[in-house]
């Protein structure tokens, strides 16, 4: 070999020498700063979950959660529950109740005698019949009786008075009512159902898919639509799939009842080191874990902890109790875990895909909508992205070398 190229060889080691330890001094004395990151190991989930360890990461008002690992048990346990908050804010009632007489009413009231020649009767008929609506006060004329209160009772108990006021008067009467137009019993249904409109309750009652149905429909999927129920100044809303699926959910509907229908897509956010991070939809009815890992574009198989898939949500008390019991549930709150807008308390799953139960256990645990998943990245992570970018001056040198 020449002298030459022994000169250039020996330059070229002693640079790339020279690269390689300006780039480990860089990082040793910015504290490795320089190196990406997709968000915090699994490790960093759980130490954050621990009482009192929120202010090392720069929270002034930790936010008090749990982090339960994902067993057989806990998918059983969430997979299981059913929301109940139309049934819990309005009530569990399984009929639709005694149906009265209200203002706007429109009956037809027939009254019947024995014999000929009486108040209402004649030789050729010994009935009469007629129309009555019930005005604003809740009353409403009748001959031979004056004002009578239809408002509020049943058509039997209005029968009854009618026939004892009529006692005395006529000969042996009778009295049938009967409703020819309801105009106080009705709902309102707006929104995304195909025919917009009030809808009229029969005397047998209407439950809430009775109802969706006598408007046409939704004119989105069930499992993209959420129905709002507004009754007597409280308000609750869930998803018309919930409904379809849990029938104490399609509880018996009230006079002046409103509905809105809205189309509210079912999402789920994606983030950490996924092959796809964002808000992604469900497009269907319901959603495993492993699915929406599979929809997520699974992991960046680099950087990407199998052990640290996690879930974050809000959960209500009641499925909350059931998976960590009381005591620890108790403990929480005493350590400051607060309730959302909603009345639900911050909830984390993890799921440890480096064990092959878990991908039979995840096909059981459902992605709820507005989920947070987020998959940890590998604790060797920072070192492969470290070594990434001190091989980039490395090769630049090498490169520069060889000219």
């Amino acid at each position: 070999m020449s002298t030459l190229n022994t000169t250039r060889l020996t330059t070229g080691r002693s640079r790339r020498g020279a690269l390689s330890a300006a780039a480990l001094a860089l990082c040793f004395m910015s504290g490795c700063t320089l190196v990406p990151s997709d968000g915090p190991k699994a490790a960093a989930v759980f130490d954050a979950a621990a009482p009192g360890k929120a202010a090392r990461y720069g929270v002034a008002r930790p936010l008090v959660f749990d982090v339960v690992e994902v067993d057989s048990e806990v998918a059983n346990i969430v997979s299981a529950y059913r929301p109940q908050r139309l049934a819990h804010t309005f009530g569990f009632g399984g009929s639709a109740g005694t149906p009265v007489i209200g203002v706007g009413d429109r009956l037809q009231i027939t009254i019947f005698e024995a014999g000929p020649d009486g108040l209402f009767s004649s030789s050729q008929s010994r009935s009469t019949s007629f129309e009555i609506v019930v005005q604003p006060d809740g009353r409403a004329s009748i001959p031979y009786v004056g004002q009578v209160r239809f408002a509020g009772r049943t058509q039997e108990t209005v029968r009854a008075s009618i026939t004892q006021a009529l006692e005395g008067k006529a000969v042996e009467p009778d009295v049938l009512l009967s409703l020819v137009e309801n105009g106080s019993r009705s709902v309102s249904i707006n929104g995304k159902v195909n025919s917009p409109s009030v809808v009229p309750l029969p005397l047998d009652g209407a439950q809430i898919l009775e109802a969706v149905a006598l408007a046409g429909g939704p004119s989105e999927a069930p499992f993209d639509t959420t129905v709002s129920l507004s009754r007597a100044g409280r308000v609750a809303e869930i998803s018309l799939q919930t409904i379809i699926e849990n029938p104490t959910e399609n509880i018996y509907l009230k006079p002046n009842d409103q509905i809105f229908v809205s189309h509210d897509p079912q999402t789920f956010t994606a983030l950490g080191s996924t092959g796809r991070a964002g808000r992604i939809p469900f497009e269907t009815g319901s959603l495993s874990l492993i699915e929406a890992a599979a929809l997520a574009g699974g992991g960046n198989a680099e950087y990407a902890d199998a052990r640290g898939y996690f879930v974050f949500r809000y959960e209500p008390r009641e499925l909350l109790v059931e998976v960590i019991g009381i005591d620890r549930f108790n403990e929480l709150v005493a350590q400051g875990m607060k309730v959302d807008r909603t009345g639900n308390y911050p909830m984390v799953y993890r799921l440890d895909l480096e064990q092959p139960q878990s991908f039979i256990i995840g096909q059981n645990f459902p992605v709820r909508n507005k989920d947070v998943i987020f998959l940890a990245r590998h604790p060797s992570s920072d070192f492969i992205k470290f070594l990434n970018l001190i091989t980039r001056p490395i090769a630049v040198g090498g490169s520069v070398a060889a000219l």
